[in-house]
């Protein structure tokens, strides 16, 4: 297989070069077949110009004019690497650290053929948070529980983004009538895969809290991704077909 690993920045300067220096020793190895695609919002500290003046082949930058949510950032890379059909499946990946290089062997072990996703995941045995404190872990522990039961989709990190899709499944969902920004992008996701009939492939993963940088997560994506995923699961229990046809071609 080889993969496309996409990695959304804005203002992550410091952090991208060393997430491509990691990236570097695991391609140097051979046993991996992947590029980078690099998603730049405009960031005002020069992170596309610093990928640039690096000069690996292997990874390429699209430069998007602004800041405007992470759904739309992924949607963009995924229409990207889309039109080029050497790749069989598509890696979404933090840029600030996260999470980890050490972990995409095993996940790209669990990719698979057809409708498939592996979902990097911090709450199965194996798991776990760095850096993290308890107020953050039972609030991403209580999301993604939330979000399960109000789906009733059956995964234990529905929030997280250390993600493989496969090009299949990709190309089976709609995704330009998807409409998350933030980071309930990543539920709607799961909720698209979920209802084209995907094989979901659970690896536990360790994420690091970023040490570098600002994080982007605030109270108001919070509120987002509550409203979002209360608004989805009503719409599943009142017109369980209309989700399909929306998200599925």
């Amino acid at each position: 297989m080889k993969f496309a690993i996409l990695v959304p920045t804005y203002n992550e300067a410091t952090s991208i070069v060393e997430l491509l220096d990691s990236l570097s020793t695991l391609r140097e190895t051979g046993t991996y077949q992947f590029d980078v695609l690099v998603i730049d919002d405009n960031s005002p500290d020069a992170t596309a110009e610093i990928v640039g003046q690096r000069g690996l082949h292997w990874v390429s930058i699209l430069k998007r004019e602004k800041k405007d949510g992470l759904g739309n950032a992924y949607r963009a890379g995924f229409s990207t690497i889309l039109k080029d059909s050497s790749y069989d499946q598509i890696v979404t990946m933090d840029a600030d650290g996260s999470h980890r290089v050490q972990d995409l062997p095993a996940m790209f072990a669990a990719a698979g053929s057809g409708r498939s996703i592996v979902l990097g995941t911090r709450w199965i045995p194996g798991g776990s948070v760095v850096n993290w404190p308890k107020s953050r872990q039972l609030l991403s522990r209580s999301g993604t529980r939330y979000a399960s039961l109000a789906l009733g989709i059956d995964l234990a990190d529905l929030t997280g983004g250390f993600r493989i899709y496969s090009r299949e499944l990709l190309q089976s969902l709609n995704l330009t009538e998807m409409t998350a920004t933030g980071y309930c992008f990543q539920i709607e996701m799961a909720l698209a895969s979920h209802l084209a009939g995907a094989h979901a492939t659970q690896v536990p993963i360790t994420f690091v809290e970023r040490i570098n940088g600002v994080s982007k997560m605030s109270k108001a994506i919070v509120i987002e991704a509550l409203i979002q995923t209360t608004r989805w699961g009503v719409t599943r229990r009142l017109r369980p077909n209309a989700d399909k046809l929306h998200y599925v071609k």
